[in-house]
């Protein structure tokens, strides 16, 4: 076991634990010390896998991925409202595919769950490089394929 992987992952754990939690008497925080304990010890090699000496530039980078994310999901959800109140608007399901630079499965797992976060558009199988993505309309479906999510996704995960 790597101490320092796990020490990182502990910390991550408690303070986003503590950040959730309403509550600060000692037992519910010492439960909160012991449940991130677990949690920590079970999985501080998935949040550092294939990291090396990169953990921090991909931390940062991801980071800053946040903000540019959460613009995305605002725009989709004035989308999905505007498709969803004007009648207009066309609703025009569709299943779309595309073949997938991102070669690690936490980069795929990112973008499958960056494209699941975003209205209007669901990650429905990623089956060996080929995403499988329901989308409410052309539009989402066309942004989707331009690849901009994908580049980001690369970028954070040193795979451009």
């Amino acid at each position: 076991m790597n101490i320092k992987h796990f020490i990182a992952t502990y910390i991550i754990v408690f303070a986003f634990w503590l950040l959730l939690s309403a509550h600060t008497d000692t037992f519910h925080v010492g439960a909160g010390i012991a449940c991130s304990g677990i949690v920590a010890y079970a999985s501080h090699d998935l949040l550092f896998a294939g990291t090396g000496n990169h953990a921090l530039t991909k931390i940062v980078r991801f980071i800053a991925y946040l903000p540019w994310l959460f613009y995305q999901i605002v725009l989709a959800n004035i989308d999905v409202a505007k498709r969803a109140l004007s009648p207009g608007m066309p609703i025009d399901p569709r299943v779309v595919t595309f073949k997938t630079m991102l070669k690690s499965d936490v980069a795929r797992t990112a973008l499958a769950n960056s494209i699941t976060l975003t209205p209007g558009t669901v990650t429905i199988d990623i089956v060996d490089d080929v995403f499988y993505v329901h989308a409410i309309a052309k539009e989402p479906a066309d942004d989707l394929l331009e690849g901009a999510m994908e580049r980001r996704i690369a970028h954070i995960f040193m795979e451009d």
